[in-house]
């Protein structure tokens, strides 16, 4: 046997059968776990939110505190390492049941903060979306904030959702990070992911968790819109025995 034909001892041993296996993150991959607001209070005609820095800012709703304390009991169990918010109180308040269960204190981020709504700000959004009028109806088509006067564009919007998720993945390499943010922040983030129409994952549920995984600059999409723990069938049979 010549040297050209000899074995490999430093070859590793091929096993005899392959099996499926459980996805497991890439060894330094970081976890961005991307979760919806909880619902936020009612605005009737003539009235208007807040306004922060060019965002509207209402309170969560009473039912926006419910799901708050279904997150934090479905997310109190994962090993999280850093917990964000927008800064704008819908975000605050629903992280603080998890951030105090964890005992962590929120970092805010002000670049995940919704899409600017122009004329639309302060909760006539709402009114103008169930009206269903020319420009509401042209926005859906086009699929792009900006139809609406004074907006932000979907290309500004996407430039700092990426910037400030490019910053929390650069803090916490190879962590997990809950992020408390807003549908728009949400669809913008999993466009960017999968390279999809700009409203494609519009949509997602008050208390929703979407799952992205950053690896080497990557970004992968795992899960969207997961609401098992808002399920009250779900959550009572897969509770611990008393």
């Amino acid at each position: 046997m010549t040297a050209d034909t000899a074995p490999d001892d430093t070859a590793p041993e091929q096993p005899t059968e392959f099996r499926q296996t459980p996805y497991a993150p890439p060894p330094g991959a970081t976890e961005l776990l991307l979760v919806r607001h909880g619902a936020s209070e009612a605005i009737r005609p003539g009235e208007r939110f807040p306004i922060v820095d060019g965002h509207g800012d209402p309170a969560l709703a009473p039912e926006g505190h419910e799901q708050a304390e279904a997150v934090a009991r479905r997310l109190a169990v994962e090993k999280i390492d850093a917990v964000y918010t927008s800064g704008l109180r819908r975000t605050v308040q629903t992280a603080a049941p998890l951030a105090a269960r964890l005992g962590l204190e929120p970092v805010v981020s002000p670049g995940l903060r919704e899409v600017r709504l122009g004329e639309w700000e302060g909760g006539l959004f709402r009114q103008k979306v169930h009206e269903n009028g020319p420009v509401a109806r042209r926005m859906w088509a086009e699929e792009r904030w900006d139809v609406i006067p004074g907006a932000e564009t979907n290309e500004a919007l996407a430039a700092r959702v990426t910037a400030s998720l490019d910053e929390i993945v650069t803090a916490h390499a190879g962590g997990r990070v809950a992020v408390f943010v807003h549908g728009g922040v949400i669809a913008a983030a999993l466009a960017q992911a999968t390279s999809s129409r700009p409203f494609a994952f519009i949509g997602a549920d008050n208390g929703s968790v979407s799952h992205l995984l950053v690896v080497e600059g990557s970004w992968v999409l795992r899960r969207f819109n997961d609401t098992a723990h808002l399920d009250p069938e779900l959550t009572a049979r897969s509770a611990p025995p008393a």
